[in-house]
């Protein structure tokens, strides 16, 4: 994580120990990001879980519903489109698949 926190020139408030290489991360886990709070100009790596809960969201859990946005429908969705507009952060990874579904399965 030091060579992450280098590269985006971040704070690491926490220890490399923290993280533990993973080939997946589901909804609701603990990820690694890069923020810069809006009242602080420094940015900071953070653990945060995976997810998002909508300001108008009534049950916590739909955070295991919002994890992935489109690029091109972003800003446009109501569950993203505030906070693709104001909150943003950098997912810290060094690859991604799409699950597909495939005949019969």
């Amino acid at each position: 994580m030091q060579v992450v926190a280098t590269q985006f020139q971040a704070q690491l408030p926490f220890a490399d120990a923290a993280l533990v290489p993973r080939f997946n991360v589901a909804p609701t886990q603990t990820v690694a990001v890069v923020r810069r709070p809006p009242d602080d100009p420094a940015r900071r790596l953070a653990l945060v879980r995976w997810g998002l809960i909508p300001s108008w969201a009534k049950d916590p859990k739909i955070a295991s519903q919002t994890i992935n946005a489109r690029a091109e429908t972003a800003a446009e969705k109501p569950a993203f489109r505030a906070a693709f507009k104001r909150r943003r952060c950098l997912v810290v990874a060094d690859g991604f698949f799409e699950w597909q579904k495939g005949e019969g399965r």
